[in-house]
């Protein structure tokens, strides 16, 4: 009896003593996370020198990103030339980077401090209670777009859908102006659609109210519009003239034919939508400092001119780029994260006949 007792009494101190640790540990996480919102929310005016002191203390940052590896090399060894701060980096496509992230944030791990995703992979992370919100000095130089509501993430780069032509196809007094002048009869079987572009549809439709755009995308679809994959691969065959109008460019991608004297030429026909990638801090980032002074540099016109100089597109109002002046809105998460189905049954209702294409994991998949 008296071993029952003493067994007894000592697993309640062994289970006193994990409740304890899980207690110290779920404390030591609050204090964390409390302390790195008051780092990331300061504006006092010794911010930013304090700021990079305690960033070069710090020493190191480690950064999640989907960009292109080239365009994240060039803006990490500018940040490390001038802060003298180590990037630890992992370039992986958006789905894979939200995958991480959830997994190892249920897990208790928290290694990374800085997101850099594409917007629909950064509200599935912000979903998961992952970030924080934090404030820059450089906030003041970026569009309201820049901001989506109720978010801790920023938009830093832009993806547009534009219409792009070949300018020795398609003469002057006919390039299209509207979504109606696609109608015209002479269009017929001279369209071309990226062949996974369905938040375009989602976003062009709704914003024309939804039974007003879909009326159109049937009318559209019966103009028998080509289907192609790789809005890259669309822009160099508008150049070799093998096609008129793409419908669905990426106005960076033709930008850049463009300016090699390519017979090429955009236009944002309204209403125009882009797609943002955002960056986000993480809510127990171990480097916060050196997490907050990257977001700084990023969205600074320091970072937003080297984004220009890759042929992207900036968000920054402090970069002169002909690639972002026109009315625009950013397609909204929700249609990617939870209307996705709803919209990708009716993309392949109207131009494949209703089998299934366009593969969420597959298109996100290079990260832009």
């Amino acid at each position: 009896m008296n071993n029952m007792y003493r067994n007894a009494s000592g697993a309640f101190r062994v289970l006193a003593i994990l409740l304890t640790a899980i207690f110290v540990v779920g404390c030591e996480k609050e204090e964390i996370k409390q302390a790195n919102q008051e780092i990331y929310l300061y504006q006092g005016a010794d911010r930013d020198k304090r700021l990079v002191e305690q960033a070069k203390r710090e020493g190191v940052v480690n950064i999640f990103v989907s960009m292109q590896s080239k365009d994240a090399a060039a803006i990490i060894k500018e940040f490390e030339k001038q802060y003298g701060i180590k990037v630890e980096l992992w370039r992986a496509s958006p789905d894979k980077i939200a995958q991480r992230v959830s997994i190892e944030t249920k897990a208790g791990r928290h290694d990374v401090d800085v997101l850099e995703v594409n917007g629909p992979e950064m509200e599935r992370i912000h979903r998961d209670n992952v970030l924080s919100k934090f404030y820059s000095p450089a906030f003041a130089d970026l569009p309201p777009a820049a901001f989506p509501k109720d978010k801790p993430y920023v938009i830093d780069r832009l993806n547009f859908f534009v219409m792009a032509y070949n300018t020795k196809l398609v003469p002057p007094g006919q390039v299209p102006n509207s979504y109606d002048d696609l109608l015209h009869p002479r269009w017929k079987n001279k369209l071309v659609i990226e062949l996974s572009d369905v938040e375009w549809l989602a976003s062009v439709a709704k914003s024309m109210g939804e039974e007003k755009g879909l009326a159109y995308f049937k009318k559209l679809a019966a103009q028998k519009p080509m289907m192609r994959d790789g809005h890259t691969l669309l822009a160099e065959m508008l150049a070799s003239g093998e096609i008129a109008i793409v419908l669905t460019a990426f106005n960076h991608s033709v930008e850049k034919l463009k300016r090699k004297q390519a017979p090429v030429d955009w236009k944002p026909l309204q209403p125009a939508f882009g797609q943002g990638s955002a960056i986000g801090l993480a809510r127990q980032a171990p480097h916060p400092h050196a997490a907050l002074l990257f977001a700084d540099f990023l969205l600074s016109k320091t970072g937003q001119e080297i984004i220009k100089e890759r042929g992207r597109v900036p968000v920054s109002l402090a970069v002169d780029s002909p690639l972002n002046k026109f009315e625009y809105q950013l397609i909204d998460t929700a249609v990617v994260l939870d209307e996705w189905d709803k919209w990708q049954r009716l993309w392949a209702d109207l131009f494949f006949d209703g089998k299934a294409i366009a593969n969420r994991e597959e298109k996100t998949g290079s990260g832009g």
